[in-house]
C-alpha cells in the first residue's frame, strides 16, 4: 500500500514537472468556455458579468473544471492545502490580448507559465485581481501603466492574497469616506 502511494506520488510529481515542456500542454484538459450561467467556485458570483482575468482549475483524477470569477479567487482555492497538492493544471486569461472588461475564451494560458501583476490600480470581479500575462514584457508594460509589481506563479501565496485583501478593504473604506465628505453626505454611507 505504501509502495503504491509512493509510486503514485512520484508519477504525479513527474507529470506536474512535465507541464512546462512543449509536449505537456497538448495532453492537458483544455480551458472551457465561460457561459452566461457559470458561477465562481469560491464566491458563487456569475463569472461572465464581471471584469478582469478569470481562472479555471483541474484537479488530479477529476475531469470537472472549476471556474473562478477572478485570478484572486482561483489562487485562494489553489493555495488551500487540500487543493494545492491535487492540482493538475490551471488556466488564466492573457490580458495582453483580451479586453479587461470581458476577457474572451480563446485567450487562456497555463497559469503556471504566466506572469502576474499585483498591487495595480485595475479592479476585477470583487476588487483586486492578479493581472495575468503570457509574456513578461507585457506584464512589465502593464505595471508601468497601472502600477504594482510582477510575480511568477510560484511567488503567489496566501500571505500575499491576505495583503491584497487588506489593501482592498482600505481602498473601499477610503472611497466611502471620500464619497461621504466630497458629496456633502456627511456620514451617510452606501
Amino acid at each position: 500500500m505504501i509502495r503504491t502511494a509512493f509510486t503514485a506520488l512520484v508519477l504525479s510529481t513527474l507529470l506536474l514537472a512535465g507541464c512546462g515542456n512543449d509536449a505537456g500542454p497538448a495532453a492537458l484538459a483544455p480551458a472551457q468556455p465561460i457561459t452566461d450561467g457559470d458561477s465562481c467556485h469560491v464566491c458563487g458570483m456569475l463569472i461572465s458579468e464581471l471584469p478582469g482575468p478569470k481562472g479555471q482549475v483541474y484537479l488530479n483524477r477529476d475531469e470537472a473544471v472549476r471556474k473562478f470569477c477572478s485570478t484572486t479567487d482561483m489562487f485562494a482555492f489553489l493555495l488551500q492545502p487540500e487543493n494545492e497538492t491535487q492540482l493538475s493544471h490551471a488556466w488564466v486569461h492573457d490580458v495582453a490580448v483580451t479586453p479587461w472588461e470581458s476577457p474572451t475564451d480563446d485567450t487562456f494560458i497555463l497559469a503556471s507559465e504566466a506572469w502576474y501583476v499585483v498591487e495595480h490600480e485595475r479592479r476585477g470581479a470583487m476588487g483586486h485581481t492578479l493581472a495575468s500575462f503570457r509574456e513578461r514584457h507585457h506584464a512589465d508594460a502593464f505595471k508601468e501603466t497601472h502600477g504594482g509589481r510582477v510575480l511568477a506563479f510560484d511567488d503567489i501565496d496566501l500571505e500575499l492574497l491576505a495583503e491584497l485583501g487588506r489593501m482592498d478593504a482600505d481602498r473601499h473604506n477610503d472611497m466611502q469616506r471620500d464619497e461621504a465628505h466630497g458629496n456633502g453626505m456627511h456620514g451617510h454611507r452606501h
